[in-house]
């Protein structure tokens, strides 16, 4: 069983004056549990809370201040619009906005103060309590809450400190957001649990990275990209132990790219919101190009296909998924098959030896073409292997004949479309090679950096 929550903060020893640096600014383990103290007695007794999760002490306070207090969390991103701001804040039933100074969608703002201290003395709440309410991206309509118990954290941070080998003497580097659970979960709960220094870069850019002089470093695919084609950032990387992609497959050129930059090859793993991570690779095992690994402890998947099929959509069972969707039951019991495994709506292959591979998502990744089932992330990483291509996103069509074409949307410099269909049917069987090819600026993404291909222009 999972040790309490905040256990490892609580009880730490070794702290340093730069135990965590946000943007920045550096505080010690001490001082942040001082800090969070003071905000758990303003806001205890409060339903829930709302976190202006910006880059910063103010929200890492924040978020330590509520799960000491337990009080559940939600981290509200800092750039969204007023409705999706506005839903969040109505749907969750936030009490209190911690961060910033004017009220927002009628919620009353407190402000955090990183510099203030008390002592708290209370015990954690039950493991089986909501510590985060964590937001859907909304990509199916209004974002739905999704409940996340603290043994679920826990459990999810064990875990991966086991497949990572994870310790206090690591320090932990990225710049992701803290309203994920890549960024805030494991990004800072997870190096507070392990008792790693954190670095915050603020942004997560290629020189920041470099500067850092971590030994773990969490990224984004595009981030790696980004690091990737700046040589000299990249071998500044040499020195770290582990460098970690997820929340979007890692395209196989870039993998690539940062083995031969690094001399490391990518720890890649695989969760969602719901689930937290569930499959990742180990540091002391292989690591595969397009694969994101094995399960974690306690983790069990299965990939539901059609006969004869080799993929079909993966669902998981395990210690860190979550309690369900904040006032919506219907769509809870939904998301679960009849004997309780969660429908994750990712296509997935299990090879024999048990590792996975992520072919996309059911409603936009899996293309029926002429007979054939495809994965779409297999075209794209055949069109990110030509040299000219920076950017790929495939999408199935709907097509009289075929029932539905290949399209691909590329970012690319000085190829056509004919040269790009015929690569990637030199590289494929011919049945995969994309039909159209449009050629755009950028790719639309989210603050995650995945591409997000409802928002890409009409065939």
């Amino acid at each position: 069983m999972a040790a309490p929550l905040l256990t490892s903060l609580t009880e730490s020893g070794g702290d340093r004056p730069d135990a965590l640096t946000i943007a920045g600014r550096a505080c010690s383990r001490a001082d942040l549990l001082g800090a969070a103290a003071a905000m758990a007695a303003r806001i205890a007794g409060a339903p829930v809370v709302a976190v202006r999760a910006t880059p910063s002490l103010e929200t890492v306070t924040a978020v330590v201040g509520a799960l000491l207090a337990g009080v559940p969390v939600v981290p509200l991103p800092p750039d969204s619009g007023p409705a999706e701001r506005d839903h969040i804040l109505r749907d969750s039933g936030a009490a209190l906005l911690l961060g910033g100074e004017e009220p927002v969608g009628g919620v009353e703002v407190l402000p955090v103060d990183p510099a203030e201290r008390a002592a708290w003395t209370e015990p954690e709440p039950e493991p089986e309590a909501t510590g985060l309410v964590l937001y859907t991206s909304g990509t199916t309509g209004a974002p739905k809450g999704v409940l996340i118990s603290r043994r679920a954290v826990a459990s999810c941070l064990d875990g991966l400190a086991d497949a990572w080998a994870w310790t206090a003497e690591d320090t932990l580097v990225h710049g992701l957001p803290l309203f994920h659970v890549h960024g805030l979960v494991l990004g800072v709960l997870g190096a507070l649990r392990t008792g790693s220094r954190l670095v915050h870069t603020g942004r997560p850019t290629p020189e920041a990275y470099a500067a850092a002089g971590g030994s773990l470093y969490f990224g984004v695919p595009t981030v790696w990209g980004r690091v990737a084609k700046d040589a000299t950032a990249a071998r500044a990387l040499r020195g770290a132990r582990l460098l970690v992609s997820g929340s979007a497959p890692l395209p196989a050129p870039v993998f690539r790219d940062l083995e031969l930059l690094t001399g490391q090859r990518p720890v890649e793993r695989y969760g969602m919101t719901e689930t937290m991570i569930t499959i990742s690779a180990r540091a002391d095992g292989e690591r595969r190009p397009g694969y994101v690994g094995t399960p974690l402890p306690g983790v069990r998947t299965r990939v539901v296909a059609e006969e004869g099929a080799e993929i079909g959509e993966l669902e998981v069972c395990g210690p860190t998924l979550f309690a369900g969707y904040l006032n919506q039951p219907e769509a809870t019991e939904a998301a679960y098959t009849a004997d309780g495994w969660f429908r994750t709506g990712d296509i997935a292959a299990v090879e024999p030896d048990g590792w996975h591979r992520i072919v996309g998502r059911a409603s936009t990744d899996m293309i029926k073409s002429g007979g054939y089932r495809i994965g779409a992330g297999e075209v794209e990483n055949a069109l990110l292997d030509h040299p000219a291509v920076r950017e790929a996103a495939v999408v199935g069509a709907p097509h009289e004949d075929l029932g539905q074409e290949i399209v691909a949307y590329v970012v690319a410099d000085g190829v056509g479309e004919k040269d790009l269909v015929d690569f990637v049917a030199g590289r494929l069987s011919v049945h995969k090679r994309p039909r159209k090819v449009r050629f755009l600026e950028a790719l639309p993404r989210n603050a995650m950096g995945k591409p997000q291909k409802k928002l890409l222009p009409p065939v």
